[in-house]
């Protein structure tokens, strides 16, 4: 959804809320793809500080299908942002390129709340995600779910540096 700033600019001060539905379905990172399960409107309020100037301040909560990092499991993790941003638009592309506060969610005098969203949701993504936390994951042998079954794969892996005595423990089994 994209609002219109414009209207904010008639004078300093202005004030005004806004409730956007949110139209993104999925999240996209650089390496994965997380499906949006839910999705609350995202209320923001924006205020004209004058100079062209704006103070965007606002909630939203989603819930975000991912992975989970021991058995890949689906896990539903409800994310919830406060988002508090000021907008400066007297400066160009470049100028915000330079000092490292780009805003690819603002283009003109347009916001666009779903690139707003998703940048705010790549800044909150939790760092490890676990359907529970006595998660026993996958066999790294026959990739198993260690939380529904059982696989007959041997769990020790030698140490390469016991190599030797492990050769002379298989000659004396021989004899």
């Amino acid at each position: 959804m994209l609002i219109n700033l414009t209207e904010l600019f008639t004078r300093d001060g202005k004030e005004k809320d806004y409730l956007c539905a949110v139209d993104m379905e999925r999240l996209h990172t650089g390496s994965a793809v997380f499906e949006l399960v839910s999705k609350e409107p995202v209320a923001l309020h924006i205020r004209n500080l004058g100079g062209r100037k704006l103070l965007m301040e606002g909630d939203a909560s989603v819930t975000l299908q991912i992975p989970c990092d021991r058995c890949l499991e689906p896990v539903g993790c409800p994310i919830h942002l406060h988002i508090g941003e000021e907008l400066d638009l007297s400066r160009t592309e470049e100028e915000r390129a330079e000092d490292l506060n780009e805003q690819p969610y603002v283009s003109g005098y347009n916001l666009d709340v779903d690139r707003l969203l998703s940048n705010e949701l790549l800044l909150n993504l939790p760092t490890k995600v676990l359907c529970r936390e006595e998660c026993k994951g996958i066999c790294n042998r026959c990739g198993a779910n260690l939380n529904h079954t059982k696989c007959s794969c041997e769990t020790s892996s030698p140490d390469p540096r016991m190599s030797v005595v492990q050769d002379l423990f298989q000659k004396f089994k021989e004899v």
